[in-house]
């Protein structure tokens, strides 16, 4: 974990020459030298007097050169001074509030709107986005249909939790009529809805034993095939909790162009793990989270930050969102739109109620 640093350890004067080359890197991305740095008259200080300061930031653990002769650079430790202590975060303009209001337009279709919640985070923002969809202490079933497609394929649709519908295509041993399929949906909601979809999964086949002098050989054959929509990787698999976009802005960006690092970074995209295990830490958390660099535990975010926000829904907090780019990044521009967006979500969320 990155040590702080305690901003009353710093004199006003190296505070302020401080912030002023964390903004100039954030905007130029070059190490910042004295001479850029003496540039600035408010310092009013020569540059052999800002090497001095810039010496002691140093020695603070805030600011690091890269090369012998190059300027200097923000450490993690630096950038968290910054970001905790000297940032000043930005309305955002009237215009991109409306934007992201037009794009977290509640509808109907749940998947939709957590997709284009990731899309907009990172077009907005010109990183990479990421939404956890949403969890709850219970996924209970509220209703399942089953739709007869070409051949013998079936589309299963799950209500669950009132306003989360899943949609998936199984394929089955033998085409089945409408009739067939409207008979299974009849039982199995009977049986199984308002339950915990684990419940469903743990006791289907139970049921099934149970009820087969009861049902015809047909039904049964049937109530089999739904079984698969219970136990398929797309109800169980924890890697689809999270949806990515924009992760080829990364490709652009000098501090992440290193070709095995960038390798690395989109393998861990692929796999979803770290970034799910690290959104956990944020959705226990209180309020925004901002992991900065080595803070996130992972070696491979070490030249990244992560801006994270919860949603909610009825006071609950159903999921976190957020941007995933450099840990040269513009946080007051991030942090709203981060802030903002996690707002419409649960709002857009609770309106499907």
């Amino acid at each position: 974990m990155v040590s702080t640093t305690d901003s009353s350890q710093l004199s006003e004067r190296s505070l302020y020459l401080f912030k002023a080359l964390v903004e100039h890197f954030i905007d130029d991305g070059a190490p910042v030298g004295s001479r850029t740095l003496s540039k600035d008259s408010d310092l009013n200080l020569s540059p052999a007097s800002i090497r001095n300061v810039m010496a002691d930031l140093e020695d603070f653990g805030l600011l690091h050169s890269p090369h012998t002769s190059a300027g200097r650079v923000p450490t993690a430790k630096g950038y968290r001074l910054f970001v905790d202590n000297l940032l000043r975060v930005n309305d955002l303009k009237s215009a991109e509030v409306e934007k992201i209001a037009r794009e977290m337009a509640p509808e109907n279709d749940y998947s939709s709107l957590m997709q284009r919640t990731s899309s907009m985070l990172s077009d907005i923002t010109q990183l990479a986005g990421v939404v956890m969809l949403p969890r709850t202490s219970q996924s209970k079933l509220q209703h399942i249909e089953f739709v007869s497609l070409s051949s013998n394929r079936v589309l299963v649709i799950l209500v669950v939790n009132d306003r989360e519908v899943q949609n998936r295509i199984i394929k089955t041993a033998k085409h089945y009529s409408s009739s067939e399929l409207q008979q299974v949906s009849n039982y199995l909601n009977e049986i199984f809805a308002g339950k915990d979809l684990k419940v469903v999964r743990a006791s289907i086949l139970d049921e099934l034993e149970k009820m087969k002098e009861e049902v015809s050989q047909s039904m049964q054959s049937a109530i089999e095939m739904a079984q698969t929509a219970f136990t398929s990787d797309d109800t169980n698999n924890e890697s689809d909790d999270l949806l990515f976009s924009g992760q080829t802005n990364l490709m652009d960006l000098a501090e992440l162009s290193d070709v095995e690092k960038l390798k690395k970074l989109f393998e861990t995209f692929n796999q979803k793990r770290d970034i799910l295990h690290l959104l956990e830490q944020a959705i226990n958390a209180d309020g925004m989270q901002i992991f900065i660099g080595e803070e996130s535990g992972y070696d491979v975010l070490d030249n990244c930050s992560v801006v994270t926000s919860p949603y909610e829904v009825d006071g609950e907090i159903l999921g976190v969102l957020g941007v995933i780019g450099p840990t040269r990044m513009h946080y007051e521009r991030v942090i709203p739109i981060v802030d903002i967006t996690a707002k419409m979500l649960g709002i857009a969320l609770n309106s499907k109620n």
